[in-house]
């Protein structure tokens, strides 16, 4: 019997590739399913380099979709000056990712134009992806970019009126959290050394972990 064309979204890997393959064996990928790929491929982790060439080399197989993270948005924005997005990459896992790639400067010409071309959000028929999350109540072309990658309890303790179910990331729980208008799939991966690594399966809604 032929299986029903998957969307599949995966966040907040956190330079952790051994999680990342883990998973996706178990997720058994067929050409046909797409990967939303919803950010924060770096940082914490021993092998952001190897996250963000494994996920690239995935786009051959299957459609993959890229998102941008709150930890994309802040090395993208120290990189330019901005001080207190050096502060929140030097502090926040960018020591990890810097040793990953050799240098702060290599990571730009190695993958410069990958993190260049992410994207705030990603809509299909009945879903929403996106990293953080949107503030409520508000339509999305009023949206502060921000907000897409570092908003956290403004959205997920609030109940949206969106029209798709969001599929977020950036929050972790210890288990992905469910509710009737929006799905967190940040399970804290790269942020505590047992956490796993959890994909969500659309339109069936089942997740598989690493």
């Amino acid at each position: 019997m032929k299986r029903e064309n998957r969307i599949i979204g995966i966040t907040d890997i956190h330079g952790e590739l051994g999680k990342l393959e883990s998973l996706l064996e178990k997720l058994d990928l067929m050409p046909d399913d797409t990967i939303v790929f919803m950010g924060d491929y770096i940082d914490r982790g021993k092998n952001s380099k190897g996250v963000i060439d494994k996920i690239i080399s995935l786009g051959d197989f299957c459609k993959c979709v890229y998102l941008k993270g709150s930890h994309e948005y802040a090395y993208l924005n120290a990189r330019k000056g901005d001080e207190y997005y050096k502060y929140l990459f030097w502090n926040y896992g960018g020591v990890q990712t810097v040793e990953s790639y050799g240098s702060f400067e290599n990571i730009y010409n190695v993958h410069g134009e990958f993190l260049e071309s992410l994207l705030p959000y990603y809509e299909t028929e009945d879903y929403f992806f996106i990293h953080a999350g949107l503030r409520p109540n508000i339509p999305l072309e009023e949206q502060q970019e921000e907000d897409f990658f570092y908003i956290r309890s403004e959205f997920y303790s609030h109940k949206t009126n969106f029209p798709k179910k969001i599929i977020f990331g950036h929050t972790e729980f210890d288990e992905p959290q469910v509710q009737a208008d929006k799905i967190c799939i940040d399970t804290g991966c790269g942020k505590y050394p047992n956490a796993v690594l959890t994909a969500i399966i659309c339109p069936e809604e089942t997740f598989v972990h690493s």
